[in-house]
């Protein structure tokens, strides 16, 4: 599918189109029981982008359908709890599906529209987890599984319910509460996860080990967060999210506490001028070397040099 353009869905009614599901009860939002769909339709587009926020618990998927989500695929052979924001790119391949798809879950369908003038419209777009990737999503627990699915039959039911001035309301009531669950949830899986997380952590050491080689800093500059990641082969927010959880620091102040530990090395070590060792460090400038030295330490690096003699 690589170099295929996504096809845009603007709507809710155009994505359950697309799916051959009956049209929504409410054009702005949309809840869709998974368990009936057994197969994905061959006629229409592979890649897709919307406009919509997707939140989505699927469970025991036996087929050999392949889903991609940005540059990632994914086997859902195990239960998770998905989120996509509007402008994500994802698809279906079922080109490989002999069988009929087993599965069991829900997909939330939300048009941005729907929280118009609504707090959540706002904090929404704080909650990191909707820019994870697919091979990032949450695992739950039968227990945790459980407690979304009740709180979706919630939704489900005011969403059923004859409309009034307060059902809007209730509705986004019970999403705040699904995205509090995730939020917990995935907090838990960082802690829980502890062998895969520590993996991560031991590959980024080395990486940036390998990043603030002499040579290598000289060369490319100081890495960037996106940079790290991309090679981790894992997104920006789920790294600094793992580690803010285990180490209580960001990616970004991980890299800035090598960029001084470096620093001090070659103000005790060499004779190099501050704008030299800026310089090699990769800054551009001699200034934003010695602020960022001075935010960390409480000491200019002349007066760290001094301290050392």
């Amino acid at each position: 599918m690589a170099g295929t353009p996504p096809f845009h869905i603007k709507t809710i009614s155009q994505f359950l189109e697309l799916r051959g599901l009956p049209k929504p009860a409410h054009p702005l939002f949309s809840i869709i029981d998974i368990q009936p769909i057994k197969e994905v339709p061959r006629d229409v587009p592979k890649i897709l982008v919307t406009d919509l926020y997707i939140i989505g618990l699927k469970k025991f998927f036996s087929s050999k359908l392949r889903l991609t989500y940005g540059h990632q695929d994914y086997d859902f052979n195990e239960g998770i709890l998905g989120h996509m924001a509007p402008g994500q790119v994802f698809g279906f391949d079922p080109e490989g599906q002999k069988e009929e798809m087993d599965m069991r879950g829900w997909f939330l369908l939300i048009h941005p529209d729907f929280l118009w003038n609504t707090p959540l419209a706002k904090k929404i777009k704080q909650y990191e987890f909707f820019d994870y990737a697919v091979n990032e999503a949450l695992f739950l627990s039968d227990k945790e599984e459980q407690t979304m699915n009740n709180i979706l039959r919630l939704i489900d039911q005011e969403y059923h319910n004859s409309i009034d001035r307060l059902s809007r309301e209730i509705i986004i009531t019970q999403i705040e509460s699904l995205l509090h669950y995730s939020e917990r949830f995935y907090r838990r899986q960082f802690v829980t996860r502890q062998i895969s997380s520590h993996s991560i952590i031991s590959r980024l050491e080395q990486l940036l080990a390998t990043c603030f080689d002499n040579a290598s800093l000289a060369a490319n500059g100081i890495p960037t967060v996106r940079n790290i990641s991309e090679q981790l082969n894992i997104t920006p927010n789920y790294l600094s999210g793992l580690l803010k959880e285990l180490t209580g620091k960001s990616t970004q102040q991980h890299i800035q506490d090598k960029v001084i530990e470096k620093a001090k090395e070659r103000l005790a070590a060499t004779d190099l001028s501050v704008s030299e060792i800026a310089f090699e460090l990769g800054f551009d400038y001699p200034q934003s070397f010695s602020h960022l030295f001075k935010n960390k330490t409480n000491l200019s690096p002349l007066e760290f040099r001094r301290s050392m003699n």
